[in-house]
């Protein structure tokens, strides 16, 4: 099952790139320098690609949410030094000799 999620949580990241990169700039300096009169997308479709971005970012979080729970499942608890003393104590003790 972490396997899938694994998958689907990298494939998801992979489309959540992408929609992102698909979308057009608001300006700054990080903008391609293209005119908005030339830009291949709408505004509808620029509405579509945001409502898709938030939708598979959600999608990713759940999937690292599940991802986070399966794997806390899988740890044992660790026992701590002074449980492991406690045990071992009776059986290192030197037995102390009987007089006969």
């Amino acid at each position: 099952m972490e396997n899938i999620l694994l998958t689907i949580n990298i494939l998801l990241a992979i489309i959540l790139v992408l929609l992102v990169l698909m979308q057009k700039s608001e300006g700054g300096a990080l903008g391609i320098g293209v005119s908005q009169e030339s830009y291949m997308f709408s505004k509808s479709a620029g509405n579509f690609l945001t409502k898709m971005t938030a939708l598979v970012a959600a999608l990713f979080i759940m999937c690292s949410l599940g991802l986070t729970i399966l794997s806390n499942k899988q740890l044992e608890p660790e026992k701590s030094l002074i449980d492991t003393i406690d045990q071992n104590k009776d059986q290192d003790a030197p037995k102390i000799p009987q007089s006969n």
